[in-house]
């Protein structure tokens, strides 16, 4: 294959993952034909077929960039020069915020399990958002901010509160809802903290502390 034939070969995959994502996240997966999804690319379905594994490939591809652009946008929200608990705590922030998108969230939490699967959804949620999610919690345990405790089932857990609330916040579309998801959200991340001493000796190790203030890393 030529040099030109490759370069067109991408701004065709390039323009089809547009044309889905923008089509996908107004009106749904299964509201969309492959025919609008060529017509609006301006490329012939054999042009697709020879690019993608048809369209729930192509849905594939326009989730993984979903959740690449989510983990990217989550990852800069957070200062270079912040502790891990601060920035741990301004990423779930960030995550919330981000992932409530009505469009983004249509694709990446409500389409993307139905459409492909749980397990295969999983396994590509594990590669970006949810992998950050587990690195960052056990730096954490690894430093002692948290009480010591087995990482993934913590990851998921707290993955999974994230992704439910920000279903919900999508939907909800009332103001104030955000600040309250947070405000709940953030005290059962500070109930996760180990107990810091006072005095001269320190608490009962695995004792989660007294929920701190909501600016304790939550401005961040």
């Amino acid at each position: 294959m030529t040099g030109v034939r490759i370069r067109q070969r991408e701004q065709t995959r390039k323009a089809l993952i547009h044309e889905a994502r923008t089509l996908f996240a107004q009106r749904g997966y299964g509201a969309v034909g492959l025919a609008e999804i060529v017509a609006a690319a301006g490329v012939t379905k054999g042009a697709l077929y020879h690019s993608f594994d048809g369209k729930i490939g192509l849905f594939r591809e326009v989730l993984a960039q979903v959740q690449a652009e989510v983990a990217d946008r989550v990852s800069t929200s957070v200062s270079s020069g912040a502790d891990p608990w601060t920035s741990f705590v301004a990423g779930c922030r960030a995550f919330l915020s981000v992932s409530n998108d009505p469009e983004l969230s249509r694709i990446m939490l409500i389409d993307g399990p139905a459409v492909l699967g749980w397990s295969e959804w999983r396994r590509l949620d594990e590669q970006t958002s949810a992998r950050h999610l587990a690195e960052s919690l056990q730096q954490l345990v690894d430093d002692g901010v948290i009480v010591s405790q087995p990482v993934e089932p913590l990851t998921r857990l707290l993955s999974g509160a994230m992704n439910e609330s920000a279903l919900w916040l999508a939907e909800s579309g009332r103001a104030g809802d955000g600040e309250a998801v947070w405000n709940v959200f953030h005290g059962l991340l500070c109930s996760l903290r180990e107990r810091q001493p006072h005095g001269p000796g320190r608490g009962t190790a695995g004792q989660a502390s007294v929920v701190p203030s909501a600016s304790d890393g939550s401005e961040a």
